[in-house]
């Protein structure tokens, strides 16, 4: 029974992943035991559950409705596991994370340890990107994003929020004068940010009261990590749109000055996401929870109605939205 549900795991992965080489790279097995066991699946049960060819893996129509009783199968005897020992007191085993950079820097690293005091026997592989990651091909659990998630595959967890403000350093200022107006930054040297997944680069928003402006910045760089962004402003490369828990340090120790504190940007909410055709073990509940409970009691990323900015906050910094098919999984072998 034992290897029976071993194969089970190993199929539901292959599908999931859309190949049996980076199925076996996240179960830790040969590719060889992996087409194995898809292989006895397939004698046992006198039907072909896959279609292989050099470059793609595609599930059959047995092989689909198969899958779902897998995972339905599979989701049973880990409740059942957990119910019966210490799992949901003292979760354990490798937990695959993505984070963007800058929030992986100032927020969530320096909050670890007392993350691994509670969870001692979790051992966390953190991504840190800009870039939006495809979580099943890449075989990620869970992951923070800034945006509205637009992906049926993906379950989302509002757990945050971030806002976004204008800033520059001071020698760029001495330089260039300082702007009254958002119109005034057309006659600026600006530092855009590009999406990593379509190279766009993405426009400037400013709200105050009724009023609202979008501009298409013409910037002298363009940058698609957020701790570079920040470091491209310190350098006085140009004007910044930035995040307050990456730039309020900077603002206080008079490296960076705010600009334009009368105007607000567009906030964007922040999820916790993962697979909704995976079972949600006991680790990814943990940590859902704890991070949740982190930015609740965070100045910067606690739900709430969006702050008035004072003269000595800087905010906030580019964060790639989760859109419609970023976590589609590509069945390529």
């Amino acid at each position: 029974m034992n290897n029976k549900l071993q194969a089970m795991e190993v199929f539901v992965q292959v599908v999931d992943a859309g190949s049996f080489t980076r199925a076996a790279e996240t179960l830790q097995l040969p590719k060889a035991t992996v087409s194995t066991l898809v292989q006895s699946l397939e004698t046992s049960l006198s039907a072909k559950l896959l279609h292989r060819t050099t470059r793609m893996v595609t599930v059959t129509t047995d092989g689909a409705a198969y899958y779902e009783r897998c995972v339905r199968i599979l989701s049973d005897v880990r409740d059942a596991e957990e119910s019966l020992s210490r799992t949901r007191l003292s979760p354990s085993g490798r937990l695959r994370v993505d984070v963007p950079t800058g929030l992986a820097s100032e927020i969530l690293i320096p909050a670890l340890p007392a993350f691994f005091e509670r969870y001692p026997d979790i051992m966390m592989e953190l991504g840190s990107t800009d870039r939006p990651v495809d979580l099943i091909e890449e075989g990620v659990d869970c992951a923070i994003r800034g945006g509205e998630l637009g992906d049926d595959s993906l379950i989302a967890r509002r757990v945050g929020i971030i806002n976004f403000v204008t800033a520059a350093s001071p020698g760029y200022l001495e330089r260039y004068g300082v702007p009254q107006h958002p119109r005034d930054l057309e006659r600026h040297r600006c530092v855009n940010y590009f999406s990593a997944k379509t190279g766009k680069t993405y426009d400037w928003d400013f709200r105050r009261g009724e009023e609202r402006i979008d501009i298409g910045m013409r910037g002298v760089i363009a940058l698609n990590d957020s701790n570079a962004y920040v470091q491209a402003g310190l350098s006085g490369l140009g004007v910044i749109q930035m995040t307050d828990y990456l730039l309020t340090q900077h603002v206080a120790a008079g490296r960076m000055v705010q600009l334009l504190a009368d105007w607000t940007s567009e906030p964007l909410p922040v999820h916790v996401i993962y697979p909704q055709n995976r079972h949600l073990s006991a680790k990814v509940r943990v940590f859902v929870e704890w991070v949740s409970e982190l930015f609740a009691n965070h100045p910067f990323m606690h739900l709430r109605a969006v702050p008035r900015v004072g003269s000595n906050a800087l905010p906030l910094a580019a964060m790639e939205t989760v859109t419609a098919g970023a976590a589609a999984a590509t069945m390529s072998s």
